[in-house]
């Protein structure tokens, strides 16, 4: 009786510290509080659910299963703290789509592990609605899986990240996705260990076959639809476990990365339902605008030019994108920015809701930099102020800039709302080469009458830039 009040107290402990996790991690001002929170309620949930397994009743001798977990557990504690220590910003896109197939992984495991023994027992005749539980938990957790390998490659460059399309790709799509619900159907009725085996690999395939079409452009949004599957995954087993937690903790993963997802959806005016079937929509090559085959003339300035715009400008609007993040250049810009404040000239910051390559990448450099959050605004908190904006310094942003989401039809990203740095008076670019951004297209901006580029790595542009602030 003790033990069962250790464990429930510890699992609802646990389950208000995960809340007020994703409480914290909403704002970049508290996340630091929230991911403390996050490892103290993991911390308890572990601890309960190695105290759950004395409870009295199971004639099994559970001690050296315990030591093997603490052991596994002691372990991949170190791997991660060392992936985590090691990881470069820039590559934090790729290791959160590395953890979401892990739990895809994981949910796959525990429902096979549900299905054929507890305990070391053999697990027999279970009720429909476990089964339904069991399955629909391998089901998610394979597609997640497959669907976040894919999405690593293409992050890390792997995988191209263009979209695959091919003849009917759709119909055979929808044929998957009926036979996999036949599939489930039927197990949920038999009960037969081929059967789940089918619908683990039916569902490997299904992963790859919804992230493969999405191009680079809406990566983002797959990121965080993975996020969304891998907790609904955790749910379902959860279920299957009997772990009241894991179906908590699942819930909360599963719902709030689907309200990311339709957020995010929202800021790229892209359907949710075709995210959640891998369907986006797709357009044809992007064709030149009238404006660019008149003008196709790019205007080139040095680091000296640049703070020469700077230094006579009264309001300045920086943008940060991927490139940003690659060059680490987020300090130096923040010493930058001082330095122009100390000349009585107005800095913000315009983060855009997709900038880099994951929801709120930005911020989490910005602030990692110490730049203040009052600095900081979102899209639709500072898109009006472009017109008013002497320079706006564009650094490494790329298709959240491009003109051609709005007067492109055939533009991959038409319709999708993008910052108004071409209304600025000047625009800055700060960008390695002219090459087209992740979504595979060239960016009109660059051909604009009032922008500049200034051509070369992040860091070191701005450092010259500051060079000649001082001078």
């Amino acid at each position: 009786m003790i033990l069962y009040y250790i464990c429930t107290y510890a699992s609802l402990i646990a389950s208000v510290f995960f809340i007020l996790a994703l409480r914290g991690l909403s704002s970049a001002k508290t996340s630091i509080n929230g991911n403390r929170f996050g490892v103290a309620g993991m911390i308890l949930a572990i601890l309960g659910a190695q105290i759950s397994m004395y409870f009295p009743g199971l004639d099994v001798n559970l001690t050296p299963t315990i030591i093997k977990i603490v052991i596994v557990a002691v372990l991949g504690g170190i791997v991660g703290y060392i992936v985590a220590k090691k990881v470069n910003m820039t590559a934090l896109p790729q290791l959160l789509a590395g953890f979401h197939s892990l739990v895809g992984l994981a949910a796959v495991f525990i429902s096979l592990a549900s299905f054929f023994c507890i305990y070391g027992i053999p697990s027999v005749n279970h009720d429909n609605m476990r089964a339904l539980e069991m399955v629909l938990g391998a089901a998610i957790g394979a597609i997640t899986f497959t669907g976040s390998v894919v999405a690593f490659g293409k992050l890390q460059g792997i995988i191209s990240g263009k979209p695959w399309r091919f003849k009917g790709q759709r119909q055979i799509n929808i044929i998957l996705g009926a036979c996999l619900m036949a599939l489930i159907i039927a197990f949920v009725i038999k009960q037969t260990p081929d059967l789940l085996i089918k619908v683990v690999i039916l569902s490997l395939i299904i992963g790859y076959m919804l992230i493969m079409p999405i191009g680079g452009a809406d990566m983002p949004v797959v990121i965080s639809m993975l996020n969304s599957y891998s907790g609904w995954a955790a749910a379902g087993i959860g279920f299957s476990a009997s772990n009241r937690l894991l179906v908590i903790v699942g819930a909360l993963v599963g719902t709030s990365g689907a309200i990311l997802s339709h957020i995010m959806c929202k800021g790229m005016n892209r359907s949710l339902l075709k995210v959640i079937f891998g369907s986006f929509a797709s357009k044809g090559e992007v064709a030149e605008t009238h404006e660019e085959q008149i003008n196709r003339n790019v205007k080139l300035c040095s680091p000296e030019d640049a703070g020469f715009i700077l230094k006579n400008a009264s309001s300045v609007i920086i943008v940060p994108g991927y490139g940003m993040a690659v060059a680490q250049a987020q300090h130096v810009i923040k010493e930058l920015a001082d330095r122009l404040k100390s000349a009585d000239i107005s800095v913000k910051y315009a983060i855009h809701p997709v900038a880099g390559r994951m929801p709120g990448h930005m911020n989490v450099l910005l602030a990692e930099a110490n730049i203040p959050y009052e600095d900081v605004f979102e899209l639709d908190d500072i898109n009006h102020e472009f017109g008013m904006t002497d320079v706006a310094v564009v650094i490494g942003a790329n298709d959240i800039t491009n003109p051609a989401a709005k007067n492109d039809p055939n533009s991959p990203i038409y319709g999708m709302p993008v910052l108004d740095v071409e209304k600025a008076k000047t625009v800055l670019f700060i960008k390695r080469s002219l090459g087209s951004g992740y979504a595979g297209i060239e960016n009109q901006l660059f051909y604009r009458e009032n922008t500049m580029m200034v051509l070369g790595d992040a860091k070191k542009v701005c450092d010259a830039v500051l060079k000649a602030l001082s001078d």
